[in-house]
C-alpha cells in the first residue's frame, strides 16, 4: 500500500526538524515500522503493509507538531516505542496480564521532570502498582525503567508529603570484582554499587535538593547489609538489583517494613551474581509471595526498553540463547 502526505503549509524548519540530519528520522521510522519513505519537498510517501504505512504517517504528523526544535534520537525512539504500544493497545496484542484495554489514568509524578509518566503498559501497569500496593516487585531487563520509575514515584511521595524519608539500598554484590581490592573506607568501597541510585536522584531532584535532603536525613542511600535491626515507619524504600540477595537477605528486608512505608524491589533474574549454587531471594520471593495479598510484580520485557534500540535486541538474542540452551 501506498499513502500520501503533504503538510500545508510548509514549514522549512518543521520539516527538517522532522526529517533529520541527512533523512536519519526518516530510515528509522521506516525500519521501526518495515516500510519505505520518500520525500519530496512537503510531500511525503510512504511504501507498506497497510497497518504499518498507517500507523508511520500518524507518527510523522506527530513529529512534525513537535518540530519546532530539533528532534533528539532519544525523543525519536521514544515516540516510536509510544506509537508501537498505543497500537498494540488497540489490538490487544501487547496489553500486561492479558490485558487488552489501555489504561485508563495517565500517572504523572511531581519531580522535575514534568513529562514523566510511564511510556509503555507495563510501565503504566508498574506505577499503578506502586501507587496502590505497599510492597510491589518490578522483575525485568536492563532498561526498562524499573528503579528509574521506582525512584521517580519516592521522590514524588516526598514531595506530596505522602513519606517522611526515602531510603534506596542494594546488595553490594560484585561482578567479577573484589570489595577489597578498590581503595578507601567502606563507605567508599560500597559507593559504585549505589551509584545509579545517586543518578536517578540527582536527575530528579537536582544536586543542590539531594544534598540538602542528604544533610536532613530525608533521604538515606546505603547498602543492604545496614538494613538489619532496623523498622522503617513513614518510609519509601526501594531495594534495587534484588537479584543477588540471598533468601534470608530478601526477608530481612521485608520484614523491617512498618507503618505507613511503601517499599518497591526491582532486580533482573537473568543477571544474578550470586556465587553459583546460590539461590537469588528475588525468584525465590516471587514464589513464596505470589498469593500474598498487599503485594504486585510487574513482569517487564523486552517490548519495555526504553534505551537505545540496539538494548531490546541484545536482551531479546540472550533470551532466545538462553531457551535454546534449556
Amino acid at each position: 500500500m501506498i499513502l500520501r502526505h503533504a503538510f500545508i503549509p510548509p514549514d522549512n524548519t518543521r520539516l527538517a526538524n522532522l526529517a533529520g540530519s541527512f533523512d536519519e528520522h526518516l530510515r528509522t521510522i521506516a525500519a521501526a515500522f518495515d516500510v519505505k519513505i520518500q520525500r519530496r519537498n512537503e510531500s511525503f510517501q510512504v511504501e507498506g503493509a497497510k497497518g504499518h504505512a498507517e500507523r508511520a504517517v500518524l507518527l510523522l504528523q506527530q513529529l512534525y507538531g513537535r518540530a519546532v526544535r530539533p528532534i533528539g534520537a532519544e525523543e525519536l525512539e521514544l515516540a516510536i516505542l509510544e506509537a508501537m504500544n498505543d497500537d498494540a493497545g488497540r489490538d490487544g496484542t501487547a496489553a500486561p496480564d492479558g490485558a487488552t484495554e489501555r489504561p485508563e489514568v495517565d500517572l504523572r509524578l511531581r519531580t522535575r521532570r514534568a513529562d514523566l509518566a510511564g511510556r509503555t503498559p507495563n510501565q503504566v501497569q508498574y506505577l499503578k502498582n506502586i501507587l496502590c500496593h505497599d510492597i510491589t516487585f518490578g522483575i525485568g531487563p536492563a532498561g526498562t525503567g524499573k528503579t528509574y520509575l521506582a525512584v521517580a514515584c519516592a521522590v514524588d511521595a516526598l514531595e506530596r508529603n505522602a513519606v517522611q524519608r526515602v531510603i534506596l539500598t542494594r546488595p553490594a554484590v560484585e561482578a567479577g570484582e573484589r570489595l577489597g581490592f578498590l581503595p578507601g573506607d567502606l563507605a567508599q568501597k560500597v559507593d559504585p554499587y549505589l551509584r545509579p541510585l545517586y543518578d536517578a536522584l540527582y536527575e530528579l531532584m537536582g544536586l543542590e535538593r539531594v544534598g540538602k535532603a542528604f544533610e536532613k536525613g530525608t533521604l538515606e542511600v546505603a547498602p543492604l547489609a545496614f538494613m538489619r535491626g532496623r523498622t522503617l515507619n513513614h518510609a519509601f524504600v526501594i531495594l534495587d538489583e534484588a537479584q543477588n540477595t540471598t533468601p534470608e537477605q530478601m526477608k530481612m528486608f521485608l520484614t523491617r517494613i512498618g507503618f505507613g512505608a511503601k517499599a518497591v524491589v526491582t532486580g533482573d533474574t537473568s543477571q544474578v551474581d550470586l556465587p553459583k549454587g546460590s539461590t537469588s531471594g528475588l525468584i525465590d520471593a516471587e514464589k513464596v509471595l505470589r498469593d500474598v495479598k498487599g503485594i504486585a510484580t510487574t513482569r517487564f520485557t523486552s517490548a519495555d526498553v526504553v534505551r537505545h534500540p540496539l538494548v531490546a535486541r541484545i536482551v531479546e538474542a540472550y533470551d532466545a540463547a538462553d531457551a535454546k540452551g534449556r
